[in-house]
């Protein structure tokens, strides 16, 4: 598999359009649904934090891009934005869900980035200039890939 690489508009259908053309590139790759199902969400979370948080809401325009490589140890993604940078210089640590509560009353936040950091492996933040990039890896059992 060669590198794939996904540019889109930054906006409220971008996490769907960063899946519906990964998918199509990774047609051949005979990944489980389970496998698929865990790369979009992760995905989903990760492109809605940059829609909501690095170009607020829509507020400040701009594109991001996903770069995507095959290797032995899985699916490694690079994603990339030109905006506002995290605060703190570092991903949120995430929360669980508490399940033992009316789901009304379940507070808004952090829950993406517990989902992120619990699906994916080797998830690092850095921003280099103006740029965000944000480095994760799905192990994924895929045959024949690549170093």
């Amino acid at each position: 598999m060669q590198k794939i690489h996904i540019q889109v508009d930054s906006g409220p259908l971008a996490a769907r359009q960063v899946f519906d053309l990964l998918k199509r590139d990774l047609a051949d790759t005979l990944l489980e649904v389970e496998e698929l199902g865990a790369i979009e969400l992760v995905l989903a979370e990760a492109v809605n934090n940059i829609v909501e948080h690095a170009y607020s809401n829509g507020r400040r325009k701009g594109t991001i891009h996903l770069h995507c490589q095959l290797r032995r140890d899985g699916l490694h993604f690079e994603i990339t934005d030109n905006g506002l940078p995290m605060p703190g210089g570092c991903t949120p640590l995430g929360r669980a869900v508490n399940v033992n509560v009316d789901p009304m009353n379940v507070p808004e936040g952090g829950y993406g980035w517990f989902l992120i950091q619990d699906l994916a492996k080797d998830v690092t933040y850095r921003r280099r200039g103006r740029v965000n990039h944000l480095s994760l890896r799905m192990a994924v059992a895929i045959d024949g890939g690549q170093s």
